[in-house]
């Protein structure tokens, strides 16, 4: 990106009049067990994004209107559940699921005792339970997403926590997964290791380019892009090194990258790069175990807001979640706001239009609170 252009992003991003943020708290269950993930997407096929949620022991999905609870399998493993997939990955109007589980971080190298990959396949119908099938898999995977390689054709990349035998974040380097979906999900997926290069990995983001998508992995080393070219999956550039990422969202428009930092940590930081050139505004340092994060346009302005949750309390013995925003009069100040005040301990949260009106609502699962919630946007 060229100055010129950037500094014209800058100007429409600072120079917004400015309203106090408008979301109205919806609790849709208070018996959640963890809350470790969630996704979005329309499981039934009628057109309006559902909720699904990787908690303790049980997959579950929310229908959209009525919020009813419905379990797709439960007990996968003896161990936690910890993360979830989903996303129409063949055009049908309804979304494919993978889910990992088997959380044990502390267990590096025993696949029978930790980590676990699975697809689910749909029933007929989808409120009732659906079938796993088991994948390869390696100890403490963590994190995964359904990303579009090329011209639909979509593969599920997988991030364990650590590399295989790794300590305390030293040894082997974290193999980041590819899985290619077969034609018939109940025979053989093929699968590869598409990077080897950071001592821990904690999460991604995925940005659309040029009708492929990009991947953002954040961990112990920083944050580097991987991109699908000539049908493998490389390493196109770090964003940033030398600095330890834990949650990651990515402005791509504007060049910009939230981060939460370092890993279950207290600081959220903006990026900034130009021409190679990288630029830190650290937004707070109140947090304390940042775990949800999204850089996106709540507000309908025409630029990104930050919304960040943290699930321990902080100093003022709240947990919650904030939306921060660019002060119009001092391009390096962004301004803070609540959107819940000490009423989640926020594990993960996803963004999503969930009642049709272009508006997108925050939608996030509380850990020690064990409530999931929707904030319905009123902006």
């Amino acid at each position: 990106m060229n100055i010129s252009l950037f500094l014209l992003l800058i100007s429409v991003i600072f120079f917004q009049p400015e309203n106090e943020p408008k979301f109205k708290p919806h609790t849709i269950d208070d018996n959640v067990a963890i809350g470790y993930g969630l996704a979005i997407g329309d499981v039934d096929g009628d057109r309006k994004p559902d909720i699904l949620l990787a908690d303790k022991k049980q997959f579950v999905w929310y229908r959209n209107g009525d919020w009813k609870r419905f379990v797709m399998v439960e007990n996968l493993t003896a161990a936690d559940n910890v993360c979830i997939a989903a996303r129409d990955i063949n055009n049908d109007g309804k979304v494919e699921v993978a889910v990992g589980a088997q959380w044990n971080p502390g267990e590096t190298s025993d696949t029978a005792k930790s980590g676990s990959v699975h697809y689910l396949i749909r029933p007929e119908d989808p409120t009732k339970l659906w079938k796993p099938v088991k994948l390869h898999h390696e100890p403490t995977i963590h994190r995964m997403r359904w990303v579009k390689a090329a011209d639909n054709n979509f593969h599920l990349i997988v991030l364990p926590l650590h590399g295989v035998g790794n300590k305390n974040g030293e040894g082997n380097p974290v193999n980041v997964l590819c899985y290619e979906v077969p034609k018939s999900p109940n025979t053989a997926w093929k699968y590869s290791v598409i990077d080897h290069s950071m001592h821990l990995t904690h999460n991604l983001d995925v940005v659309e380019s040029d009708n492929r998508e990009l991947i953002y992995i954040g961990g112990k080393e920083g944050l580097k892009i991987m991109g699908f070219e000539n049908g493998n999956w490389s390493v196109r550039d770090w964003f940033v090194q030398g600095e330890s990422f834990g949650e990651v969202s990515v402005n791509a428009t504007a060049s910009l990258v939230a981060g939460v930092q370092p890993m279950h940590g207290n600081q959220l930081a903006v990026y900034s790069k130009i021409n190679d050139q990288v630029t830190r505004n650290v937004l707070t340092t109140a947090l304390n175990q940042g775990h949800a994060l999204k850089f996106v346009d709540l507000l309908g302005m025409g630029h990104s807001q930050i919304i960040v949750g943290w699930r321990e309390p902080d100093a003022s013995k709240k947990t919650g979640i904030k939306m921060y925003r660019p002060d119009s009069t001092n391009p390096n100040s962004w301004k803070e706001y609540w959107i819940d005040d000490n009423g989640i301990a926020c594990e993960d949260l996803q963004v999503a239009d969930l009642d049709g009106d272009g508006k997108k609502e925050i939608i996030a699962a509380g850990r020690a609170t064990h409530n999931l919630k929707i904030y319905w946007n009123k902006n």
